[in-house]
């Protein structure tokens, strides 16, 4: 594919990054279960785009050091690896991609620091308002119950020995090639093994499969989880930015059959237009048809061509230190 693999020093920690292409930088920021590789068909593309294409993996995840404590997963961590990052990469400004976790902390990075992010588009998970109300895990063991799966991701190791008795490839098949509506589950009486044979999808190959293995059975899924871990620690660091804009342009994309579309009320919130007040700079919100979860895969040449001709409009901005008139859009 020509993408080329290093290893930056960022925020005290080892990052492995992917990288392909020249011109002004795109930040590619995964979520769970993904590596940079999810990004392989994007990287190409911005790449051959005119883009400078990185996806990093995440601390915790694939190449990248993963510490062994809880506490550190928190958004300011995550955050504090990306904005180094974009240190490393010596730039003041990038555009930015998140999907899922990935998005989740874009949506925090554009939050904290928006002078750093020129443009994001963001797939899967829209903007959550922090409710001062309401904490994440009690509030979604009361819709989902104590079987959904960000619950019992909370117990330390639980889930890890669960995923070992199922096997590393069964575990990545099931959650890479899940495309429902409905939201996951993982009975304790049953647990996280499948019913049946697992058919992987026509975008996710034994290839694709084979690599992520290759890399779970390594790291193993502490890391990723831990992001789960920091849900209520996420609220309550930051009550300071409760009632905050993201007041950076914004690109959301969603599948119709994404689980995360389908939590309540994000589907009204996105529909009405009421994200529009909390993310006011929201240039476009696109929700594509029978698309499930891992939408950058499953559609890969779409989402490439939406994120491309989103950047389009600010590319200038990016390339140029002092443009002549305005490039936000706003």
């Amino acid at each position: 594919m020509g993408i080329s693999h290093r290893i930056v020093d960022v925020h005290g920690i080892k990052m492995h990054i992917a990288e392909k292409g020249q011109g002004p930088v795109v930040l590619l920021v995964h979520g769970f279960p993904s590596l940079w590789y999810s990004w392989r068909h994007q990287i190409l593309a911005l790449a051959a785009s005119g883009y400078r294409a990185i996806a990093p993996d995440l601390r915790g995840y694939g190449d990248t050091d993963a510490p062994t404590s809880a506490q550190s997963y928190t958004c300011f961590h995550i955050v504090g690896d990306l904005v180094a990052l974009i240190d490393t990469l010596g730039q003041e400004k990038v555009f930015v991609v998140g999907h899922d976790w990935g998005a989740i902390m874009s949506w925090y990075l554009c939050l904290f620091r928006p002078d750093r992010v020129e443009a994001l588009v963001n797939l899967s998970v829209a903007f959550t308002p922090r409710s001062p109300l309401h904490r994440p895990i009690e509030t979604l063991r009361a819709i989902y119950g104590d079987d959904y799966y960000i619950i019992r991701f909370q117990e330390p190791g639980e889930m890890e020995r669960e995923f070992a008795r199922v096997g590393t490839v069964t575990v990545l098949a099931k959650f890479l090639s899940y495309h429902s509506p409905a939201s996951v589950k993982i009975p304790r009486d049953k647990g996280f093994a499948p019913e049946g044979p697992i058919t992987l999808p026509s975008w996710l190959s034994e290839e694709d499969i084979r690599y992520y293995t290759d890399k779970y059975e390594k790291t193993g899924f502490t890391g990723g989880i831990n992001y789960y871990r920091n849900l209520n620690v996420n609220w309550e660091l930051t009550a300071p930015w409760t009632g905050a804009q993201v007041k950076v342009p914004v690109k959301f994309i969603v599948g119709d059959q994404d689980l995360s579309y389908h939590i309540p009320g994000v589907k009204e919130y996105v529909q009405s237009g009421l994200m529009k007040k909390d993310v006011p700079f929201l240039q476009e919100a696109v929700v594509l048809k029978g698309v499930g979860h891992f939408i950058m895969e499953e559609r890969a040449d779409e989402i490439s061509g939406h994120i491309i001709d989103f950047l389009n409009k600010f590319k200038k901005c990016a390339v140029l230190p002092n443009p002549v008139g305005s490039c936000s859009l706003l």
